[in-house]
């Protein structure tokens, strides 16, 4: 039977034209990815890139980014200033025609810009289309020029002259406010902004970039990043907490066809890779054609040298490209005047010229290095070597323990499983101890939720291998109950759950333990936190009684709020209880207060920087003290509420 028509009506005015930068409000996710969060900072690196794209042509040296007090963003270079004169065929101020047609730009190939991070020429208008308000100011021709845009990109006051400025200033200053309309917050977070305009100067050596924070009456210097080493400095960074195998940072480059290739890499002692690939500027977190080349050329050169100096035997496996890459920190950058992105949001590249300029560029200079530092050398390949070993023992680890799991009735050891074999609805819920396990499994929806108790702190994975790792019987049973394997083996898209939910107590000890977790899931599992799958459950800490009346709270600022609302003849006989810990709370009230789908509080784990997420458990967890000993230093009068 054929579903019942909808209308009998359907011509030409059914048909909807969205005109200017109406398309962009109606459907926002198509040009800046979503908005959320992510997508308001989005906004900023928009204006941003264009500054950059300045600082790439050659005439920027300093850019600034303010956080307002009414959370709007100003974004200040000093580069040419976008040009005043009337465009010839929008018959409008240029600047206004940046910030109002789609697709107008300067990096078309009309001569301005010989290599930019902004291809498709959306950037200023969709800031513009998905504000409440945008002020433009250029410095140029010994003028000031100001134009205003309000409730998405409408132009309230043209381009004019508000006063003049030295022959010798030019720049750009942009202000505006996301619109509230548009996005599910407006509160900018100044350390995600302060991330990527650190990353941004290491990326673009002698670029000084300037962040300020204006909500912060404390402190309104601001920070400053200025890299002349650029992308080496970058590599130093991210291993300030880590053991490098040498101490000097290899710098690789070369430029053919006006392709621009440079990389810096240092090995370390610790077992997992940080490989970050960029182009224009432009973080290609999927990889590419440049990604492709280096890699191809490190496994290569790298068995060459092993076989030239008999560090592998004839009949020894050749070495891999994980096992190359353990222990590396690297930074491919590509500056190309013509990039072909996949998709949008420009996460890979995919000229396939590159690939090769890659392989070349690099095999030269790594080939060198190895020749002419023999002692490195020997260090660097020994350590590959023992990768590929402790690799091959991994593999015997796994089978070993999947023909054990074969041949136990008991296949998933602890885990109490849902009914539910549909992973959008299942969750799993990784809960402290055998006490909390027993209370969570009597409390659960059987349904659609699945316990797994752990016995203690399992072991700590920044310092194991996966051989080690897989030898832990609390770490077997999760990575039997998550279903994806790790390593070589993973699969996200066998993942059984779609929520998994680390229930452990509001103390010390709960602490530590979820930590532990949180390392093992960046290790192991990482593509199931970058996938938003992983949570942290949120117990709570009080519980108020009056009368018949229950009421729990997280913290105590939670507690404050609630005993002020109240008035002082019900404050003075109301009962407060500091719950003692998940064990402590019997089935009913651990489902109420944790569990149930309606009152729990869960917060999203995320990775939003790998960067910043790697030295902190590096810091925290590895197996260098200093760093670890300067961290409880500057951070024990911070501690409170200590179980002792």
């Amino acid at each position: 039977m054929l579903e019942e028509k909808v209308t009998s009506h359907y011509d030409a005015s059914d048909i909807q034209v969205l005109e200017g930068l109406e398309a962009v409000r109606k459907r926002p996710g198509m040009y800046i990815g979503t908005t959320d969060v992510k997508g308001l900072h989005h906004l900023v690196w928009e204006i941003v890139d264009n500054s950059i794209d300045e600082a790439l042509a050659g005439y920027c040296k300093n850019i600034e980014v303010i956080i307002n007090k009414d959370n709007s963003i100003t974004v200040k270079d000093d580069g040419r200033g976008i040009p005043v004169d009337v465009h010839p065929k929008t018959k409008l101020s240029t600047v206004e025609t940046v910030y109002t047609v789609l697709h107008a730009g300067g990096k078309f190939g009309g001569g301005g810009y010989k290599v930019s991070g902004g291809l498709h020429g959306v950037g200023a208008s969709v800031v513009n289309a998905l504000s409440k308000w945008v002020e433009v100011t250029v410095y140029k021709n010994s003028k000031i020029y100001k134009i205003r845009f309000e409730n998405g990109g409408h132009t309230v006051e043209p381009l004019h002259v508000i006063g003049e400025c030295a022959e010798n200033r030019t720049g750009t200053t942009v202000s505006f406010k996301p619109d509230p309309e548009i996005f599910d917050t407006d509160i900018y977070d100044y350390n995600t902004l302060k991330i990527r305009i650190r990353e941004l100067a290491f990326l673009n050596r002698g670029l000084k970039l300037t962040i300020r924070d204006d909500r912060d009456l404390e402190d309104t210097t601001g920070e400053t990043f200025l890299y002349e080493g650029g992308i080496s400095e970058y590599v130093r960074f991210i291993n300030q907490t880590k053991t490098p195998l040498y101490d000097d940072i290899i710098h690789l480059s070369g430029e053919k066809d006006g392709v621009f290739f440079e990389v810096a890499m240092q090995y370390n002692t610790s077992d997992t890779a940080n490989i970050y690939s960029f182009v224009n500027n432009i973080n290609t977190h999927d990889g590419g054609t440049h990604e492709d080349g280096v890699k191809r050329a490190l496994t290569r050169i790298m068995n060459k040298y092993a076989r030239s100096k008999n560090l592998l035997k004839e009949k020894d496996e050749n070495l891999r490209d994980d096992d190359v890459k353990e222990g590396l920190t690297m930074i491919i950058s590509c500056k190309h005047p013509n990039p072909q992105f996949e998709g949008q949001t420009k996460g890979r590249l995919g000229n396939s010229e590159v690939k090769d300029l890659a392989d070349s560029v690099f095999s030269e200079g790594f080939e060198r290095f190895l020749l002419e530092n023999p002692e490195e050398a020997k260090v660097i390949v020994s350590k590959s070597i023992l990768a590929r070993n402790a690799r091959m023992a991994a593999k015997k680890a796994r089978e070993a323990v999947r023909k054990s799991e074969m041949a136990t009735t008991n296949f998933f050891g602890k885990l109490s499983d849902c009914k539910s074999k549909d992973p959008t609805i299942s969750e799993i819920f990784i809960v402290e101890g055998d006490s909390a396990g027993g209370s969570a499994k009597l409390g659960r929806d059987s349904m659609t939720q699945a316990i797994l108790p752990l016995r203690g702190k399992i072991l700590n994975v920044e310092k194991a291998r996966v051989d080690r790792a897989l030898g832990n019987e609390e770490i077997r049973s999760i990575i039997t109950a998550f279903g994806t394997g790790i390593g070589e083996y993973f699969d996200l898209s066998k993942l059984r759950y779609d929520k998994i939910i680390i229930m452990t107590d509001a103390d010390v000890d709960g602490s530590h333990i979820r930590v532990l977790l949180l390392t093992l899931f960046y290790r192991f599992f990482k593509p199931i936190v970058e996938a938003g799958h992983v949570y942290a459950a949120q117990p709570p800490l009080y519980r108020i009684t009056h009368n018949k009346t229950r009421k729990y709270v997280l913290n105590d600022e939670e507690l404050d709020e609630y005993l002020r609302k109240l008035s002082d003849t019900t404050r003075s006989k109301v009962e407060i209880a500091r719950m003692k810990g998940l064990g402590e709370m019997d089935a009913p009230e651990l489902y109420e207060t944790t569990m149930d789908i309606n009152t729990r509080v869960l917060r999203k784990i995320t990775v939003e920087d790998c960067v910043e997420a790697d030295a902190i458990f590096e810091k925290l967890m590895g197996d260098e003290v200093d760093p670890r000993r300067k961290f409880i230093e500057e951070n024990a009068w911070n501690v409170q509420n200590l179980d002792i």
